[in-house]
């Protein structure tokens, strides 16, 4: 099935995945609506849709903010009939992760950007995709809510709750019509892996993936017809 006519929000389409996602589901013939908190940055994603003949909105807003997000979402209905799809690429990380040196003010500000984030998006959209008789939302999630890492754990903690967000969701609005995924990357070659303590070495980044095959995998998501579920997957870089 192609995107064609049907209108796809990115959440946190500035960064590396989500600009992704929105550069390959204009290029499959969606209108996206860009959403972030870097106007300058979010400006630059919507020229990219444009130039490469892909129509594009964007709307400045915190992900931590409700109200922020409520105004955002009021916003792009306003210009788009309906919202078939919401992605949700929003992440953030400390430098400070370890559990002797992650203090709460570190904490709070990872879950806040992880999952409560998520949280207030889903309570934002919900009603909206529940009101047209369904939708899709896919959360980009992490292995490092499968397993212990390096990533911290407030960042493995975060990651998990939002697993259990997503199985929350499709519980409880599944029979509306509302569909959910969770993808769990392992290492994406991105910005934000420069957050970690040490940068990974380069044989590291050789093997990881690319955002654009995170992209693949929610294009492939939203091309199933309504009557098609995958609730999780787990995207790894192949073991070199």
């Amino acid at each position: 099935m192609s995107l064609a006519g049907t209108a796809v929000l990115v959440a946190g389409a500035a960064g590396g995945v989500g600009r992704a996602v929105a550069l390959d589901a204009a290029a499959d013939g969606a209108t996206v609506l860009l959403l972030g908190r870097d106007a300058s940055r979010l400006d630059a994603v919507r020229r990219d849709v444009v130039e490469a003949g892909g129509t594009a909105h964007a709307a400045v807003a915190d992900a931590t903010s409700a109200d922020e997000l409520t105004a955002a979402v009021e916003r792009f209905r306003d210009e788009v009939e309906r919202i078939d799809v919401v992605i949700n690429a929003v992440g953030t990380n400390l430098k400070a992760r370890r559990l002797d040196e992650l203090d709460e003010t570190g904490w709070q500000s990872v879950i806040d950007g992880n999952l409560t984030s998520a949280f207030r998006l889903t309570r934002v959209i919900l009603p909206v995709l529940r009101s047209q008789g369904g939708g899709l939302l896919i959360h980009i999630s992490s292995v490092a809510a499968l397993a212990a890492d390096g990533s911290g754990a407030a960042y493995q903690a975060s990651k998990a709750g939002l697993a259990a967000l997503a199985r929350a969701t499709a519980f409880e609005a599944g029979a509306d019509g509302v569909r959910v995924t969770t993808i769990s990357p392992g290492l994406i070659d991105t910005p934000f892996v420069r957050h970690r303590p040490t940068a990974p070495s380069p044989s590291e980044l050789a093997r990881a993936l690319h955002p654009e095959d995170v992209a693949d995998v929610c294009l492939a998501i939203m091309r199933l017809p309504a009557r098609a579920t995958v609730s999780e997957v787990v995207l790894r870089p192949t073991a070199g």
